[in-house]
């Protein structure tokens, strides 16, 4: 196809490389003629051959747009570098039929004879705009997606509190039994719905819980038919027990949704420390192993200006994993000391302890160390502890040895 150039471009090698870019080019000259384009640019602007040629480069740019990218044009000139236009902005482009589109433009220029020649390489990013609105499309349904997932998993944690009631009731009013275990089994299979929406981060942690209520609810049955009221009472207890580690591992969940969206509110007001954890030990007496006690070590009396329950919140869960990764038998120590700047609270177990090589990992989400793979647990506790701690503008640290106990130390400011 032979060109008609302006005169100021008489090289003929550059214009083959205008030929075989893949990108719209552009050349305007210092009064904002255009002196040469190369056909992808005709092609992008609905152009044919050689029509762009003569033109003012502002027939390319939006009505609203012409008196501005006239003065950008001019100021330009005085200042020629390399640039991309519109950084941070949407930048779009007119077509011959009067269609605008999204571009994106890069100026470059050189000196021909003395004159400066501005190039512009555009590129049509109309696609590239529709894959994007598309994507955000797909993240808002997300977004829906997930609270409608939140409402279910709170539904469903409600339905299994009924559940209980119901098979508690059952064993005092024999008479009702046959009606309350096709209920309790029909909550059943819609916890199992829920199961699998969360199959691929704790498929395990439910399994067995589940299996346990499936098979004493059957055992029941047999039982309520034999009037064996000591085995119904004992698997009533084996239910009860399951569903609250099941309820244990929702909670987590909704615990650390709740933090990540930010919608755990801080409210602090003055607390006595020795009152505060003599309650807290009396609350975490019942989920102790046989013959476990809290030994409190409170070297001086000291009130803190904190969030209750938020500390509570700390405190019981690694209160619970000292019981759970310790035997029958073995003693928790909370040392509490104080200086004058914050509260020291440290958690002591004669436990498993961590194995070394799992230290640098013990905070993140769903890591569990490799010497519990056979104790219940979700892997998010320490997790939503430490969350809960950097609300309260605490710190945490732990020291353990292997099979011979850990230590955890939280610091709250005593006035946050």
């Amino acid at each position: 196809m032979e060109m008609n150039p302006h005169p100021l471009v008489t090289d003929d090698a550059f214009r083959e490389i205008f030929h075989s870019m893949s990108e719209g080019i552009v050349m305007v000259d210092e009064g904002g003629q255009i002196v040469l384009a190369n056909p992808i640019a005709e092609t992008i602007f609905g152009y044919s051959s050689n029509e762009l040629t003569g033109l003012t480069m502002e027939v390319l740019v939006p009505q609203n747009h012409r008196g501005h990218h006239a003065q950008l044009r001019k100021g330009f000139n005085k200042h020629p570098e390399p640039r991309r236009m519109g950084f941070g902005r949407d930048l779009t482009a007119l077509k011959k039929d009067g269609t605008e589109f999204p571009v994106e433009i890069s100026l470059s220029y050189t000196r021909v004879k003395g004159k400066v020649l501005v190039m512009a390489f555009i590129s049509d990013i109309s696609e590239r705009k529709k894959s994007e609105e598309a994507l955000k499309r797909s993240e808002e349904q997300l977004i829906i997606y997930a609270a409608e997932l939140e409402r279910k998993v709170q539904s469903r944690t409600e339905a299994l509190h009924k559940t209980i009631r119901e098979l508690e009731k059952e064993v005092i009013e024999r008479k009702r039994a046959e009606e309350e275990t096709r209920k309790a089994l029909e909550k059943e299979r819609e916890f199992n719905d829920l199961k699998t929406k969360f199959v691929s981060i704790a498929s395990h942690e439910f399994r067995t819980p589940l299996s346990t209520i499936l098979s004493s609810i059957a055992l029941v049955e047999q039982y309520k038919q034999r009037n064996d009221l000591d085995k119904i009472d004992k698997h009533t207890a084996r239910v009860r027990s399951s569903v609250e580690h099941l309820t244990a591992i929702l909670n987590d969940f909704l615990s650390l949704g709740r933090l990540e969206e930010g919608k755990v509110e801080v409210i602090n007001e003055m607390i006595p420390m020795e009152s505060f954890f003599h309650d807290l030990i009396e609350e975490v007496k019942p989920s102790l192993k046989k013959d476990q006690h809290v030994l409190l070590h409170l070297k001086t009396e000291v009130t803190a200006f904190t969030d209750a329950r938020i500390l509570r919140n700390i405190l019981f869960n690694l209160i619970s994993n000292a019981s759970k990764y310790s035997e029958e038998g073995k003693n928790i120590e909370i040392h509490v000391s104080a200086d004058s700047k914050s509260l020291s609270i440290a958690i002591e177990d004669h436990g498993i302890g961590i194995p070394e090589e799992d230290h640098k990992h013990l905070f993140e989400r769903f890591f569990r160390a490799g010497n519990v793979s056979n104790i219940q647990g979700t892997g998010l506790g320490l997790n939503i502890v430490r969350r809960y701690i950097e609300l309260l503008k605490g710190d945490i640290t732990f020291e353990s040895e292997y099979k011979k106990g850990s230590t955890f130390t939280v610091l709250i400011p005593l006035n946050a």
